[in-house]
């Protein structure tokens, strides 16, 4: 255990929330999983790291209580507690869309992305109705449940957005070398609308819309829409729409709800903010997707008999048929280990889409 954590296991906080084990820390705070001795539930509980992030964090934690909706992760108590603040927000079972999506994936298929878009445009619409920004979307601040599955899909960290926008503007404002010593500040950056990084002050509910349009991009694309790092910067405040991903237009199965995805991407991602849509606008147009809601498993390519189709072995030890038109991304080779959903077929079940996992 290191040494630089504020709580260890068995603390007691409020003598309510009795801590469990550390689950890790950002920019900004650290996160335990503990226990509500009261309630008796799980929870999460986030405490600042230093003084400059307290000094917003009851404020922020008022504000993210305004919010309650599936697709947000409830504020449920802020509380001071020997010196210390502290945040307390249901606890997910799972990773954030960074560890649990982007990093397992070569590349999101459309229907996959399709549906965390739909779910985080709604939770964004319930935020921005109650008047509240979150400023800081990327994907390390996205919670999802069930492994690809995604039976759950939440926004967290609306509590310490306020905080982090601070962080990032003066890591901006001070140039290349405050910039990459502030994790937070990079974290954000290939999320960041033009305008936050002219004056973060400016940043409002369309700046929220800006960084969904960049998650869902990294997603289909698996690029990053103006690159990463300190270079970024003028690709975002010149704001060229980025190409158009090869995959869909290279499959045809994945053609239709691909052009659809990408653009409602490019409205996210218009330079000036009045042009882009508002969150229920988005809801209003994810909603006419067609998009499906299938179980996905894993396995792995175990034969190909011809160069268009192969059979894959599925981690429960059944042989899937799959067929390269139902690949989105590149082909797996043998061996590889791909995610698919199953459909009825004959001798074997068919895998459409196939994705390849890192």
């Amino acid at each position: 255990m290191s040494s630089h954590q504020i709580h260890h296991p068995s603390d007691c906080v409020s003598n309510r929330y009795k801590i469990i084990y550390f689950i890790g820390e950002g920019g900004m705070q650290q996160v335990y999983y503990a226990e509500d001795l009261a309630l008796k539930r799980e929870v999460a509980l986030k405490v600042p790291k230093n003084m400059s992030a307290e000094k917003r964090f009851k404020r922020s934690a008022v504000v993210s209580a305004r919010v309650n909706h599936p697709n947000v992760a409830k504020t449920l108590d802020y509380l001071e507690d020997g010196g210390n603040l502290y945040l307390i927000e249901e606890f997910i079972s799972g990773q954030d869309l960074k560890e649990g999506v982007i990093q397992k994936l070569q590349v999101v298929d459309p229907y996959l992305t399709a549906k965390i878009f739909h779910y985080l445009a709604k939770g964004i619409a319930a935020s921005h109705r109650a008047g509240v920004i979150h400023r800081d979307l990327k994907p390390s601040n996205i919670m999802v449940s069930g492994s690809f599955n995604l039976t759950e899909i939440k926004i967290t960290d609306f509590g310490i957005a306020k905080m982090a926008e601070e962080e990032i503007s003066n890591a901006v404002k001070d140039g290349e070398s405050t910039m990459s010593n502030s994790s937070t500040a990079v974290g954000a950056l290939p999320y960041m609308a033009p305008e936050m990084i002219q004056e973060s002050k400016r940043a409002g509910k369309t700046s929220d819309i800006w960084s969904l349009g960049a998650m869902m991009y990294e997603l289909i694309s698996g690029e990053k829409p103006f690159g990463i790092g300190w270079g970024s910067v003028l690709n975002i405040l010149n704001a060229a729409p980025p190409s158009k991903p090869t995959y869909f237009d290279n499959q045809l199965q994945f053609q239709p709800l691909g052009n659809q995805l990408y653009e409602l991407i490019l409205l996210c991602l218009k330079k000036n903010p009045e042009e882009r849509p508002t969150a229920e606008q988005l809801v209003q147009q994810c909603e006419k997707l067609c998009y499906p809601v299938v179980d996905r498993k894993e396995g792995i390519v175990d034969e190909y008999p011809r160069g268009d189709w192969g059979i894959i072995k599925s981690n429960d030890g059944r042989k899937i048929f799959f067929h390269l038109d139902s690949v989105y991304g590149e082909k797996p080779q043998l061996g590889s280990k791909v995610c698919f959903s199953e459909f009825p077929g004959s001798p074997y079940n068919r895998a459409h889409p196939v994705v390849l996992m890192q």
